[in-house]
């Protein structure tokens, strides 16, 4: 079973249909304090999304959950013999694209009326669940914490310049090597392109793609390229292409707006 809300589960759910790996999917949406639920909570008190379990086997980070969905491809497409995973260039692109933080970057790019509303409505709904929930009130008090500290770090234009220079530089490197290959690691689609794509779709999501995706024409070739396959189409287009986006923030929104009003957290 995957944990997960389309926009933040991106990398996971490509492996998923790379790989052709059925699973069960959950939505649980951050952006209207599902993930602070006591029992989504009490199994994973960082409160992140996505999260894979298979039986009693429960994990939280993404390249974790992306090398176990390997595995077993791997282990099915082979019986179980001989497992060719990924190489140890694929492996070191899966991490160096995992150490951008995109969070304060969407965040910054927000504007500020949205940021705040949702931000406020999150904070009352971590609130609400420590009441609820008094045997985890102190890890609900963490979360809390963490939102203010967010809050105080988007005042700070130094966080926001440090997020586009790292996120620049790794462009830069990726312009570089898509200079060399059709892929991010040679002439096949890899998981390291799973890794960069959503990447990409975040930067477009934001109206961003002239800055950083058009001005860099390997780049800009490639994001063509990779739009064509069907595991974007049904992980990322789905929801977020043309009008789609729209429909989908548009939901997100009313439902906050809707519960703000009646104070219902």
């Amino acid at each position: 079973m995957l944990l997960h809300l389309p926009i933040w589960s991106q990398k996971v759910r490509l492996t998923l249909e790379e790989k052709g790996i059925d699973y069960t999917s959950h939505h649980v949406n951050p952006l209207t304090g599902k993930n602070m639920d006591a029992f989504f909570f009490s199994m994973n008190p960082s409160a992140k999304v996505p999260v894979f379990q298979n039986g009693s086997h429960i994990i939280y980070d993404t390249i974790e959950i992306i090398q176990y969905i390997e595995r077993i491809a791997e282990k099915v497409s082979s019986g179980g013999n001989n497992l060719n995973l990924s190489s140890r260039e694929v492996i070191g692109w899966m991490h160096k694209i995992q150490e951008w933080d995109a969070m304060y970057f969407t965040l910054f790019h927000v504007p500020e009326k949205y940021r705040l509303c949702v931000s406020k409505f999150l904070r009352r709904v971590i609130i609400a669940r420590m009441a609820e929930s008094p045997d985890l009130a102190s890890a609900y008090h963490c979360k809390l914490r963490q939102a203010y500290d967010t809050d105080d770090k988007l005042k700070n234009a130094e966080v926001l310049r440090r997020s586009e220079n790292h996120l620049v530089r790794l462009l830069d490197e990726v312009e570089l090597k898509l200079g060399e290959t059709s892929y991010l690691s040679g002439e096949e689609f890899s998981l390291a392109d799973v890794m960069l794509i959503p990447v990409l779709a975040r930067i477009e999501l934001l109206n961003l793609e002239d800055e950083y995706i058009n001005s860099r024409p390997n780049i800009a070739d490639y994001w063509v390229l990779v739009k064509q396959r069907p595991s974007y189409k049904k992980v990322i287009g789905k929801y977020f292409d043309g009008w789609r986006r729209r429909k989908t923030l548009l939901k997100t929104w009313c439902f906050i707006r809707v519960r703000s009003m009646l104070r219902k957290y």
